[in-house]
């Protein structure tokens, strides 16, 4: 087959809508990380995003017949607006099936291009399901995200262009996993050409069906995905694409959401562009691939490391979110709860163990008459900071526990420090993610028993497709059987806080 993807690469027609995207060195990341880091820009398409190259070629291999019937996709975004996109330049109708909790800015940049916008189901399976429907009804051709050789073979000119733009050696190339479509397409042309060079891909922690499937063998299916690098949020990878990255991927790393926030701002700061979450992955993931390096006995140096910036379609909002935990993920910042003795010097003492590091945030609540809790944000310089300056407040007295990578405390906490209450008797605390949509909110709240009192809540709009709540609830121990009940029958992302050492110190 890698003889019908070259041909099928080579011959494929994506340059109607498609143009050839830079490739271009990252300076300032590059000194950093002592290797070359360049970036192929995918996201300096019209549409902000590889998508159209593999629509287009698979639309364009069309006979007159199936386009004069026209054309229908599921999707929340990219391939979306890349089908809308050819569809328009090839004079047919595109049918776009998407999830009704799709931002409006996509909807919007969908109509805008001419596709018929179908709004169905919470999901993209939904969505998917829907547009199955009504292909059979209304006899149109489904364009596959990237479970198809036509669109597989259009993503993979990318490839074509990196290895003619930069014939000199590369270390690796890293491409961002979602369906499989974009690192199928790449691996099998470089693969053909150059089969000296690895073809890494990168897939976020909660979302790793790929990563999974290799693993296994066999195509694993996720119960759920994260939704913050949304681009990449599937379930179920491609059968096609799944042979392919077994024949071809030298590896799959995972890399999480502070690591992607921090990879946002790096290329923000050498290009000053701002991709999509997804769009950066493969930059976190060449990130992490040099860390590992370094921890060994070989580290990379002066390598050549090709990265896929392959979309920008970030929602504006969502950058809040990302400024908070962009420090965090580059190992620039640590969080940490000290309890000090409630006694006189005890807080100076803290500050000067403190000593010259920036102080990014301070947050102090006298606990009782003994002691105090103090969270507190610090500068670092590497990965091996938090668990330094744990031990020193440690060796001089003050408990510290390290909440640099708890999920809780990142969210939450920190913005509710001093909240303890004697009133909160029987109290459980529960994170949950819901589709950030109206009405949402409502329909949790309906479906708790009345006389479940909340305690405490927090809720910050992060500009995601997903909400993010914390709950406290006074369930009394006599109704925990209905508690679970409710729990399971929500239909929501949800873990159980209770036993969080924050929680604890501070709520």
């Amino acid at each position: 087959m890698t003889t019908d993807y070259l041909k099928k690469i080579l011959t494929a027609r994506v340059y109607d809508v498609a143009v050839e995207s830079p490739l271009e060195l990252a300076p300032t990341l590059s000194e950093r990380m002592g290797n070359r880091i360049h970036l192929k820009r995918e996201d300096m398409q019209s549409v902000f995003s590889f998508k159209l190259r593999g629509a287009y070629n698979k639309m364009a291999h069309l006979s007159p017949a199936q386009l004069k019937r026209g054309v229908i996709c599921a999707s929340a975004g990219n391939h979306a607006q890349g089908v809308a996109l050819s569809a328009s330049r090839l004079g047919c109708r595109a049918v776009i099936v998407m999830p009704t909790t799709t931002p409006p800015v996509k909807i919007e940049a969908v109509k805008a291009r001419g596709g018929e916008v179908v709004l169905f189901g919470d999901s993209y399976t939904d969505a998917y399901n829907h547009a199955l429907t009504l292909e059979k009804k209304h006899k149109l051709t489904f364009v596959h995200p990237f479970d198809d050789p036509d669109v597989i073979a259009g993503q993979g000119t990318i490839g074509m262009e990196i290895l003619r733009q930069h014939p000199g050696p590369i270390h690796a190339i890293f491409a961002a996993i979602g369906g499989g479509g974009l690192i199928s397409g790449v691996a099998a042309y470089v693969k053909a050409v150059r089969p000296d060079i690895k073809i890494i891909g990168v897939q976020s922690t909660d979302s790793d069906a790929m990563a999974r499937s290799l693993k296994a063998g066999r195509r694993v299916a996720l119960p759920d995905v994260g939704l913050f690098c949304d681009g990449t949020a599937v379930k179920l990878v491609g059968e096609e694409t799944f042979r392919l990255a077994k024949q071809y991927v030298d590896d799959v790393i995972l890399v999480d959401t502070d690591a992607v926030c921090a990879a946002l701002k790096d290329v923000f700061q050498d290009t000053r562009s701002i991709l999509e979450p997804s769009g950066a992955l493969a930059v976190a993931g060449a990130k992490e691939y040099i860390e590992r390096s370094r921890a060994s006995k070989k580290p990379l140096r002066n390598e050549n490391l090709v990265t896929i910036a392959c979309g920008a379609n970030m929602n504006f909002d969502r950058l809040r979110f990302v400024a908070d935990r962009a420090e965090v993920g580059e190992a620039r910042e640590a969080v940490f709860a000290v309890t000090i003795p409630e006694e006189r010097g005890s807080f100076r003492r803290f500050c000067e163990l403190t000593g010259p590091r920036n102080v990014t945030e301070f947050v102090y609540r006298i606990s009782d008459e003994k002691t105090a809790h103090v969270f507190v944000g610090l500068q670092i310089s590497s990965s091996e900071e938090p668990g330094r300056i744990t031990k020193n407040y440690e060796k001089h007295g003050f408990r510290t526990l390290d909440l640099t990578h708890d999920e809780l405390a990142k969210l939450h906490i920190r913005h509710l420090v001093g909240g303890k209450s004697p009133l909160a008797h029987d109290e459980l605390l529960y994170r949950f993610e819901f589709p950030e949509r109206p009405g949402a909110l409502m329909r949790f709240l309906d479906c708790m028993a009345p006389n479940w009192n909340i305690s405490l809540f927090h809720y910050r709009n992060q500009g995601g497709d997903v909400g993010r709540i914390l709950v406290g609830l006074q369930v009394p121990k006599k109704e925990m059987k209905a508690f679970r009940n409710f729990l399971s029958g929500l239909g929501y992302r949800y873990w159980d806080e209770s036993e969080n050492p924050a929680y604890k110190l501070f709520l």
